[in-house]
């Protein structure tokens, strides 16, 4: 099968992050990585974040002839911890009681690879976000919804906790799980520009 150059993979079976991409008109094919997210003892998020990112890219990488990967990794962080996606309601509902009336941090590290050139580059956004302080009927009807479970930290913000959220300082994208001004810098830094202005 030919493969154009200018093939966009996103590396990634998360909805959200190809609804944003679409949401921008591009043309792209999702190829999810295998990559084993498991961050090092002492390892700092943002050291995590772009590590996972630029294994997931690589990862899908190895099976592509051309074109760029996009791959990404979005974490919650509170008290210097990072808050992977639940493991069951209990922690889910640990999660919430956590970032109840608090802010915390969502970091999304993003890497990009031209498979045809080998350039890449990966760097990663910050968003504070604050949440409203939330009761124990609130935090169970939020689980029993079933919206924590595939996301870090145990929320979406463009789904249900919308309503928790009081405010953030930083781009809203990077809370969705890509930071798309970030995105168009980093292609644009390789060579790979999303778009022909």
């Amino acid at each position: 099968m030919h493969e154009e150059r200018n093939n966009i993979i996103l590396a990634s079976a998360s909805p959200r992050r190809a609804q944003l991409l679409e949401s921008l008109g591009i043309s792209f094919v999702v190829e999810p990585s295998r990559t084993v997210e498991r961050p090092y003892p002492n390892e700092l998020p943002s050291d995590y974040i772009i590590r996972v990112a630029r294994a997931k890219a690589f990862d899908v990488a190895r099976r592509r002839q051309s074109g760029l990967i996009i791959a990404a990794d979005t974490e919650v962080i509170i008290d210097g911890k990072i808050l992977g996606k639940p493991s069951d309601s209990q922690d889910a509902a640990r999660m919430l009681a956590m970032l109840s009336g608090r802010w915390h941090a969502v970091m999304t590290g993003i890497a990009l690879y031209d498979v045809s050139t080998g350039m890449e580059a990966a760097e990663y956004e910050k968003t504070l976000v604050r949440f409203a302080l939330l009761s124990g009927e609130e935090i169970a009807w939020y689980v029993a919804s079933g919206e924590p479970f595939d996301k870090a930290g145990a929320y979406a913000i463009q789904g249900l906790a919308s309503l928790f959220v009081t405010e953030i300082a930083g781009t809203y994208h990077n809370v969705v799980g890509l930071p798309l001004a970030l995105l168009y810098r980093l292609a644009k830094q390789i060579g790979h520009p999303l778009f022909d202005l």
